[in-house]
């Protein structure tokens, strides 16, 4: 099946199933913008618990907290949004859409590595465990063709981002025939920037209220509290600041689901550390969130770092984690070294001495930064995507079933465990709600009573609950059920004063945490 095929059912089982539900839909929705329904609240605040558990309680020098969206004005002035928080946009004259011209030339040279890697797959096939996969890359006349082309257009785009040369931007899509999806013909406008702050007016009336912003970013919200936290917690550099909270930001082409939204949420961390020492943390917080990442089981040829091509005007250093969505290869997290910047501009810019006294220095400094920055929703997004699945299965009578099932990481999945009476009479009921009542407080369940047997299996397969209990009438003689995994589809009978050990085990983060570096 088509990767775009696959995506399109996943955002179609994202609604079906009460994952994503597009915001205000009964008044034929908001572009960008969404609203995570009952099992997608849940999967997003497990992946929420993740993050901050790894930062906050795994790192004795990394402390939270929840800065307010709306912010000082000058604050953006101070860290550049004002002047430099632009999207370079060209518009299709016959289409009337516009797009990020970027975007457009990155969209290019994906295409140029999706042909790649489909000559590589085929060679695969046909040469098998004598595959020379690096020698082939080097050798092939058509690999060696699209290496060439993606090289050329790659240089002409990393030289127009650095001089800013929007000129040069629209030059390579006109010399690369790129054409709008829509009317697929070539004729651009000129490129040109767009701010993507939202602005909002403060007061109560039009004469006294004043311009603010909703937040771009998290960032800004820890550098301006740094001073208030590092001397009320008597932190010590090197030491974090964690956050998750909502940004806002007016994209103008948000595509792909919940991938690129106007209202969206980051988990950020700013560490502080000295200068001189920040490569050394960038290095190190680089292996620690892929470690993140991999802990969770997916396939490691899913990830891999893409160091930026333009540095932004706060970095020195700068990388993406990567994840290979069903639409390529797309950034996750960002990993920045952001130098002093912030700070310093903010010392500037408020006047306010924001510096560090280093007793073993015995002198003052601005601290460096190195940022790690994920998006919740790219995330979200990541989890799903990997983990949708559709499984055909023989049965007892030859026959083939087919189902569909989210093979979520046990710690994230919103549903840890459906209790099921396998009749509505004889005291099962009673039984399985007992079994709940133990559990609940510790675990999320769910009692399903509705349907076959069969069918509420496979309805907790599509919301990716990774155990189901079966109350039977052996339940009430001995205090035995039938445990259901997920993925394997195994049962086992067990004693039911052993379910919560079994659950303590297999749904807790803490075996996520033990998998990481």
């Amino acid at each position: 099946m088509a990767q775009e095929d696959v995506f399109k059912k996943l955002v179609a089982h994202c609604k079906e199933y009460g994952f994503v539900f597009q915001s205000s839909e009964i008044y034929d929705g908001l572009s960008a913008v969404y609203d995570y329904a009952q099992m997608g609240v849940e999967l997003k605040n497990n992946i929420k618990k993740y993050w901050w558990d790894s930062m906050v309680l795994l790192h004795e020098n990394v402390v939270g907290i929840d800065s307010a969206i709306f912010m000082h004005p000058t604050i953006w002035k101070a860290s550049g949004h004002v002047d430099a928080f632009n999207d370079p946009l060209i518009d299709n004259k016959d289409s009337k859409k516009r797009y990020r011209a970027d975007v457009l030339i990155e969209d290019l040279m994906a295409k140029f590595e999706a042909k790649i890697d489909k000559e590589v797959e085929k060679a695969k096939k046909k040469f098998g465990e004598s595959f020379d996969e690096e020698q082939f890359r080097a050798t092939n006349p058509r690999v060696k063709a699209n290496q060439e082309k993606m090289d050329a257009v790659h240089k002409r785009f990393v030289e127009a981002l650095d001089k800013n040369d929007l000129e040069e931007l629209k030059q390579i899509i006109i010399d690369n025939e790129i054409a709008c999806p829509i009317s697929g013909t070539k004729n651009w406008t000129d490129v040109r920037q767009f701010n993507l702050m939202f602005s909002t007016e403060m007061g109560s009336t039009a004469d006294g209220s004043s311009k603010i912003y909703l937040r771009p970013e998290t960032a800004q919200g820890i550098f301006v509290n740094y001073l208030n936290v590092q001397k009320t917690g008597r932190m010590k550099i090197p030491f974090g600041i964690a956050q998750i909270g909502k940004a806002f930001r007016n994209e103008i082409v948000a595509r792909q689901f919940i991938f690129r939204m106007r209202e969206f949420e980051q988990m950020e961390l700013q560490f502080f550390v000295r200068p001189g020492e920040e490569m050394k943390w960038f290095e190190k917080w680089k292996e620690t969130r892929m470690s993140w990442h991999k802990a969770l089981g997916f396939s490691e040829d899913k990830y891999r770092f893409h160091d930026h091509d333009k540095l932004a005007h706060y970095a020195n250093a700068a990388t993406d984690v990567e994840f290979k969505f069903p639409f390529g290869f797309k950034e996750v997290e960002g990993i920045h070294s952001r130098t002093d910047f912030d700070l310093s501009q903010h010392q500037e810019f408020s006047g306010k001495k924001i510096q560090y006294f280093d007793p073993e220095l015995n002198k003052s400094y601005v601290p460096y930064v190195v940022e790690t920055s994920i998006g919740v929703d790219r995330m979200f997004l990541q989890v799903m995507s990997e983990a949708y699945t559709e499984e055909k299965i023989e049965k007892e009578d030859g026959k083939v079933d087919e189902r569909v099932v989210l093979k979520l990481p046990a710690a994230l999945a919103p549903i840890k465990l459906a209790v099921m009476p396998l009749t509505k009479k004889d005291g099962l009921p009673e039984k399985a709600r007992e079994i709940i009542n133990d559990l609940k407080f510790d675990f999320n369940c769910q009692y399903d009573e509705k349907d076959s047997i069969g069918k509420r299996y496979r309805r907790q397969d599509a919301i990716g609950t990774p155990f189901c209990v079966t109350v039977d009438h052996q339940s009430l003689e001995d205090n035995t059920v039938t445990i259901r995994y997920r993925d394997t589809m195994a049962q086992e009978r067990v004693a039911i004063d052993k379910l919560y050990d079994i659950m303590k085990k297999e749904v807790s983060m803490k075996e996520l945490f033990k998998k990481m570096k």
